[in-house]
């Protein structure tokens, strides 16, 4: 691996890093209903999701993971939610926010290994 391609990686990795929450207990989005997520989040395809439909809450959740700001995320996650669906949602996001969240938060990583 180059110097140049791992400071790459090094600096996505940041990136997520410093959107994390302090804590999970700070995530308490909405748990059901439509949701709009603003264009910085949702610049491409859906941009309203109904939390009511799996599929829709899935995407929502790893859109906000991946284009999400600090701020957006206590708005648009919830603690519980997330909790609950990790052990799919963690095979749909990139490998750098599984890391970072699970790096962070133990309990993600201990749910993973409890639904494998």
């Amino acid at each position: 691996m180059s110097s140049a391609y791992a400071e790459d990686l090094a600096l996505y990795r940041e990136k997520f890093i410093q959107r994390l929450p302090k804590s999970l207990t700070e995530l308490h989005g909405p748990t059901k209903g439509v949701v709009e997520l603003p264009l910085h989040v949702a610049w491409s395809g859906l941009s309203a999701y109904d939390l009511d439909n799996p599929r829709q809450r899935m995407g929502l959740y790893r859109t906000v993971l991946h284009e999400g700001l600090r701020e957006d995320l206590p708005r648009y996650l919830n603690q519980e939610l997330l909790l609950q669906m990790w052990p799919i949602l963690r095979t749909l996001v990139g490998r750098t926010v599984r890391m970072v969240w699970e790096d962070a938060f133990p309990e993600f990583a201990a749910r993973a290994r409890a639904a494998a």
